[in-house]
């Protein structure tokens, strides 16, 4: 695979590579879901630190996830100023406490109340999103695939999802391809170019690509009707990987992970972590 894709299945030897996919998509739904329901700073400091430590382990370089933590982080910090315009002292609500650090115009206040509750979604960012790039980086989708449909999973939704993640890699190698040739051309796109010059060409790229790829489905979906793909209930395939020890203690992880989140809510008489 090039440098300049992001997402896709890059194939290793680390430990998160050999890992059962289904371990890893359960390990990645149960504590997604554990961080976005509870609001307790230690417990999603600590998946912070723990989600974040997987690159290195897994010897994803930046390249390969650069532009898709740029895309993120620009989203995600129009999130949190609006967020704040909204309703700027919402935290002063969650946490029935009010130490003001600067007064602004109006009801425009900076609380330390409302700061760490914007901290606590900043946390919830740093949970789920390096989950998400490690587990496409590290799975292979034929194996992710065989193993959905081993759990009782239907082959065609299986099927389904392993052509989306091989089908993610052609998208961003599509796009690029059209961004280098509309530089050749001497429409500029890269960073020495405008920033409306740069939206501009991408809004360009995206609205042809997507009708390209909606004939590229059409055309995939005809090929396996032809081969009468679905007229079986089962389906045998090339590539399945048992569940080892290491799964099942990852799996088991996961569980105790959701179950302490859960063990939170009485701890702390709700979601949320007060310390004020």
């Amino acid at each position: 695979m090039k440098e300049h894709q992001t997402l896709g299945y890059h194939p290793g030897k680390t430990s998160l590579h050999q890992l059962n996919p289904t371990s890893k998509l359960l390990f990645l739904l149960l504590v997604s879901v554990a961080c976005m329901t509870t609001y307790d700073t230690r417990f999603l400091f600590f998946i912070s630190l723990f989600s974040v430590a997987l690159f290195p382990f897994a010897k994803i370089k930046w390249h390969q996830i650069s532009f898709v933590i740029k895309f993120i982080t620009f989203f995600s910090v129009l999130n949190l100023v609006a967020v704040y315009l909204f309703e700027p002292e919402y935290g002063v609500q969650l946490y029935n406490s009010r130490t003001v650090i600067f007064t602004g115009i109006g009801r425009f206040t900076l609380t330390q109340e409302q700061l760490f509750y914007l901290f606590n979604l900043v946390l919830k960012y740093f949970c789920t999103i390096p989950l998400a790039l490690v587990f496409l980086l590290t799975t292979n989708p034929s194996s992710f695939a065989s193993s959905l449909n081993k759990i009782g999973v239907s082959y065609k939704i299986s099927y389904a999802v392993a052509l989306a993640l091989r089908y993610i890699p052609d998208i961003q190698e599509e796009f690029f391809a059209i961004s280098q040739a509309q530089q050749a051309r001497g429409f500029e796109m890269s960073k020495k170019g405008k920033l409306t010059q740069r939206i501009k060409g991408t809004a360009q790229i995206i609205v042809p690509l997507i009708f390209s790829s909606l004939d590229r489905i059409e055309t995939i979906s005809t090929a396996m009707e032809l081969r009468r793909f679905g007229q079986k209930k089962e389906r045998t395939w090339y590539v399945e990987q048992p569940f080892k020890t290491r799964d099942t203690l990852l799996v088991l992880s996961a569980i105790g992970l959701f179950l302490l989140s859960l063990m939170l809510f009485k701890v702390n008489v709700g979601r949320f972590y007060n310390p004020f």
